[in-house]
């Protein structure tokens, strides 16, 4: 096989790939960089169905693309719903996704029902973007117990709307908030809080 057969190959896997990505964001521009190979390696040897072919999905990509990363940033991408103790909507986010939530969250533990908790669901539409389960600690602080978001959408922000931009601690009084302990991968340096041992804190601006 010669190099410039390779590079074919390397265009059609990462089509495949692509398709195994269950991130939105991650999907698009993964598929986007191998129409354009297979668009130059089509070109070459005039495959011209198959250049028009990957013409159409490239200008597709980019249109997607363009569309997420415009909104990734606006408050209006995401709602927050607040959630009744004992909610079957959340029994059922929770049980669907517990493998992946004790993958990042491993001391997380799910009891049912607990009337000192709050919960919320974080939506996009109609899709679940992921939960918050809150307990106050006293003092104006918020422990939150979960913060989970679902693959589809961790290339997003939904963090930085819950915790910077959406009402949804400092119109409960709350002042400060503090994250699970131990969770992996956490992402929370980017937001601005502040680290203390194996959790973050971070002191809320009240809105208005």
């Amino acid at each position: 096989m010669s190099w410039f057969d390779a590079v074919g190959w390397a265009g059609s896997a990462l089509l495949v790939w692509s398709l195994l990505q269950t991130r939105i964001l991650r999907l698009r521009a993964i598929n986007l960089i191998g129409c354009l190979v297979l668009i130059a390696y089509n070109a070459v040897i005039e495959v011209w169905p198959m250049v028009g072919l990957n013409t159409v999905l490239t200008v597709i990509n980019v249109w997607y693309l363009t569309r997420l990363l415009a909104t990734r940033h606006d408050d209006r991408t995401y709602q927050v719903v607040e959630l009744a103790a004992g909610d079957g909507v959340l029994d059922h986010v929770l049980r669907t996704h517990a493998a992946d939530i004790a993958k990042f969250n491993p001391r997380f533990q799910w009891n049912g029902a607990d009337p000192g908790r709050s919960a919320f669901l974080i939506a996009r539409g109609d899709d679940i973007v992921g939960v918050i389960l809150v307990r106050p600690l006293g003092d104006g602080v918020a422990q939150v117990e979960l913060d989970y978001v679902t693959q589809r959408f961790r290339d997003f922000t939904p963090g930085e709307f819950v915790y910077r931009r959406s009402p949804l601690f400092t119109s409960r009084g709350f002042r400060r908030v503090v994250t699970p302990a131990g969770m992996v991968s956490p992402y929370y340096e980017r937001l601005g809080f502040r680290r203390y041992g194996d959790s973050y804190a971070l002191d809320l601006t009240p809105a208005g």
